[in-house]
């Protein structure tokens, strides 16, 4: 750290460090970028990292797992909250009258697979966890009660009662086969509104049609579930009203109707898998109890964690690790190994089991929405890019060409990512973000 801040181009490390956003571990480039004249050829301007510090160039690592990077996590969650809220309240090419078009805010549960911990909560008085008179004893021995009232942050939450009893596998193969149940309810959704409003298919695209935004987020027992915001526009999407009979009142029949029959099967096991039986379903307003701007910033949230509040890891997990060696908690462990016998298997191999091991199955996107929706995640960074090329060009830092007349050539190489132990010291004082835990640093 010493050596950092007494060397003479800390200015420009420092500099480096602002412009990334205080990301925890930048990833390192090396390389130039030339801007040509396509008339003459004559060169107009040359960047090289061969005058920064160190010869590279520090860029941020736009991760969206809050574990690895907080300051990159941030820009995720909150491109996540502008993308949910225009899809409801309009703007960044979405118009405002997309605010009176009726939606739902949906949450699909995972079923049981076996009694776990929980914390229960009634008028505001914690209730015990499982307290059941003559409660039965399990083949394993285990008493299937617990009369404890659990606090919040209580670490055998979402752990079995019994860990023998508790349903591992299904566990698992319910996490890896649920994008293909969310795809499923999603056509199963649109049949149903179909047949409830008369029309074919057909016929309903022509005159209505369903967009949605979902995340993905893990319950404490290790299985996801998913938070979707579910809209009714016109055919030609959030530019057009629905018809005055596409109700949000039909939308929520057809969507109780979808989450109870659809099924997803995975064959070479003879099992079948369908949604919890909780399904919340809850119309969105402006001025209600449930507004725009709370479902926005709670499914924005979720949008940066992932199985890491289970107890597991947030890096891949090899074939090879010990697993009893891993620093998780046993019943992510029991999870994890779950996965590594199930991906063995040749007739499972399709659902990659063992690659996604450390998310406990589950492969599909975190956050996904439909065509029509609102603006996408590139559109937002793109117009991020571009104010940022405004500012430098503003400030000096970057010459103003025509990008018509400028042959733009760069080359690029990575050369590294991380910050040292000191370094990492230095950049939280400079951003003004937390100090890293343990175990971050250079790689």
């Amino acid at each position: 750290m010493i050596d950092r801040l007494n060397h003479p181009d800390y200015d420009r490390w420092a500099a480096q460090i602002k412009r990334s956003g205080g990301c925890r571990q930048p990833i390192h480039l090396r390389g130039k970028v030339e801007h040509y004249d396509q008339a003459t050829g004559h060169l107009l301007h040359r960047y090289t990292t061969r005058t920064e510090p160190d010869g590279i160039l520090r860029v941020p690592c736009k991760t969206r797992r809050a574990t690895r990077c907080p300051a990159c996590a941030e820009t995720y969650r909150a491109d996540t909250y502008q993308l949910v809220r225009t899809g409801l309240v309009g703007g960044k090419g979405v118009p405002e009258t997309v605010s009176a078009h009726p939606c739902l805010f949906v949450t699909l549960t995972a079923p049981s697979f076996g009694a776990v911990h929980v914390r229960r909560e009634k008028s505001g008085k914690v209730l015990p966890c499982h307290a059941r008179r003559n409660a039965e004893t399990c083949p394993h021995g285990q008493v299937m009660s617990c009369t404890r009232r659990h606090s919040a942050e209580d670490a055998c939450l979402g752990e079995p009662l019994c860990p023998d009893c508790y349903d591992y596998e299904g566990s698992v193969l319910f996490n890896a086969i649920s994008p293909e149940l969310w795809r499923r309810f999603t056509e199963a959704l649109r049949r149903r509104f179909a047949k409830l409003s008369g029309l074919t298919l057909k016929a309903l695209r022509e005159q209505a049609v369903i967009s949605f935004a979902k995340v993905a987020e893990y319950q404490r027992r290790g299985i996801v579930h998913f938070h979707a915001v579910i809209r009714l526009d016109g055919p030609d999407g959030p530019t057009s009203p629905p018809p005055a009979w596409a109700t949000a009142e039909a939308l929520a029949d057809a969507v109780q109707h979808a989450a109870a029959v659809v099924t997803a099967d995975v064959k070479p096991l003879s099992r079948t898998f369908r949604w919890g039986e909780q399904l919340d379903v809850r119309r969105i307003t402006m001025d209600g109890e449930l507004t725009e701007q709370a479902v926005a910033a709670y499914i924005a949230k979720y949008a940066t964690k992932a199985a890491e509040c289970v107890g597991t890891l947030d890096r891949r997990i090899q074939p090879l690790d010990d697993l009893a060696a891993l620093s998780i908690r046993d019943h992510a462990r029991r999870l994890i190994a779950a996965c590594m016998r199930l991906g063995s298997l040749d007739a499972l191999a399709d659902l990659r089991l063992i690659q996604w091991a450390h998310m406990l199955g589950f492969r599909g996107h975190f956050s996904t929405k439909s065509r029509r929706y609102s603006t996408t995640l590139g559109q937002l960074r793109a117009a991020r890019e571009e104010h940022q090329r405004a500012e430098d060009i503003t400030t000096g830092r970057l010459p103003l060409f025509d990008e018509d007349t400028v042959l733009v050539i760069a080359h690029w190489e990575y050369a590294g990512q991380g910050l040292s132990a000191g370094e990492l010291l230095l950049a939280a004082a400079i951003t003004g973000t937390q100090l890293p835990t343990a175990g971050s640093g250079a790689r």
